[in-house]
């Protein structure tokens, strides 16, 4: 069991505050795990188990409590009167009109409530109306490279070869190793993202209109093939329906961007706006989309060779989630910067790219990185050991070591 100590410790920042912990992520990525460790940790701190309310929806047992009245009334007799009650419901999202039992759980007094669910929808809707103030948001997200390599105890430089091929999903990082094992795995994650995602889309539809329903499981995998294929890109709802057209699909655009946001929603993938550096402002043309881990997009999009820079691009984005960063895709007149994170009121600039030995591959980075006159932090991250170092105030830094590190730049 991969010990997630980052998110563990966000929960227990959180505990006993009147606020509802929501634990949202791809499925797979260790949200059940994480609640269970830190159940474990409410034990060992002196909490008895006859305050704990813990219910997984995936589990058959509890089939009969997707019904929400059989559900609040489950719960509510055995809450405890005179002490604390920590209150679990993990992937709560397969429970329809779920926000009235957390509503009211929420009003009762001593409840300590934490949720979890695979659906970015979730929070949106009712729930997010009935909760807004209420709730904090953690995401989760699968094992960073440094979590990667403590998990198998790999070197640095064969761990990331690893990472690159295999992901980081918790258990592929902790599995008895065969090109095919992992395959086969992931190929389940896959598979089981998308077809109960659909489930839960569809049934959510039925109280919210809003949701188109998905019925192509076909045409959502072409999406998400296509979308495997341009990260580091630009891409529009457009492009990937002239994509398909192109293709033989007949296909509209509406319907491709629904399906585009089902992928989003069961954080497979995720969309990053572009950033106008000068004029301060979101730019809501040609979004990138960065794939959640590099293993299943070797699964949904086998090839033999990458696009070396792009991949890494990937790994930095999630990175700079993992640490906290609202991230963007930065436009400075003509050029582009890969990054613009901002960590409270502070910017820094990232460019990304698997080699700076070339000289012509040195300017080309450097170049939207000199161009920006302000005094925020700039950095360009690299696989190569050669070229670190500062250039008049601009930190050229080897990926892997940055990703190892502890500190935010």
């Amino acid at each position: 069991m991969v010990k997630r100590i980052e998110y563990l410790r966000r929960l227990q920042e959180w505990k006993d505050d009147q606020v509802i912990k929501v634990v949202t992520g791809i499925r797979r990525c260790g949200k059940s795990t994480l609640l269970s460790q830190y159940q474990e940790y409410l034990l060992e701190s002196g909490i008895e188990e006859k305050q704990i309310i813990s219910i997984n929806f995936e589990e058959l047992e509890y089939e009969e409590l997707t019904d929400y009245k059989k559900l609040y009334q489950y719960i509510k007799e055995r809450l405890c009167k005179e002490e604390k009650t920590y209150i679990f419901l993990d992937e709560i999202q397969k429970v329809p009109s779920y926000e009235k039992v957390v509503d009211s759980l929420y009003a009762k007094k001593g409840t300590d409530i934490y949720i979890t669910g695979s659906n970015a929808y979730m929070l949106s809707g009712d729930l997010a109306t009935l909760l807004t103030g209420r709730y904090v948001e953690i995401s989760m997200l699968p094992l960073s490279f440094k979590e990667y390599c403590e998990q198998t105890g790999q070197s640095a430089e064969r761990g990331f070869a690893d990472y690159m091929k295999n992901g980081g999903m918790p258990y592929v990082a902790v599995m008895q190793k065969t090109d095919e094992k992992i395959g086969t795995y992931l190929e389940g994650i896959y598979n089981t993202v998308i077809i109960k995602d659909i489930e839960d889309r569809q049934m959510r539809k039925e109280h919210d209109p809003s949701k188109r329903k998905i019925t192509d499981i076909v045409l959502l995998k072409s999406i998400a093939r296509f979308l495997s294929s341009t990260i580091g890109s630009p891409v529009s709802v457009r492009s990937v329906t002239d994509y398909l057209v192109s293709s033989g699909r007949k296909v509209s655009a509406n319907t491709v961007n629904d399906y585009m946001d089902a992928l989003a929603e069961a954080f497979i993938f995720y969309p990053v706006e572009r950033f106008d550096i000068v004029g301060k402002q979101l730019l809501k043309a040609n979004k990138k989309w960065y794939m959640v881990d590099l293993g299943l997009r070797n699964y949904v999009l086998p090839r033999k060779n990458y696009d070396l820079g792009f991949s890494i691009e990937n790994i930095v984005y999630f990175e700079l989630l993992r640490r906290n960063y609202r991230v963007n895709i930065g436009k400075y007149g003509n050029t582009e910067v890969d990054f613009v994170a901002q960590y409270h009121d502070e910017l820094t600039y990232y460019q990304v790219t698997a080699n700076m030995t070339s000289e012509s591959t040195f300017e080309r980075e450097m170049r939207p990185l000199r161009e920006i006159k302000d005094n925020y932090e700039k950095i360009v991250l690299t696989l190569d050991r050669y070229t670190p170092g500062n250039y008049d105030g601009i930190k050229i830094i080897n990926v892997i070591d940055w990703l190892l590190s502890s500190h935010k730049s």
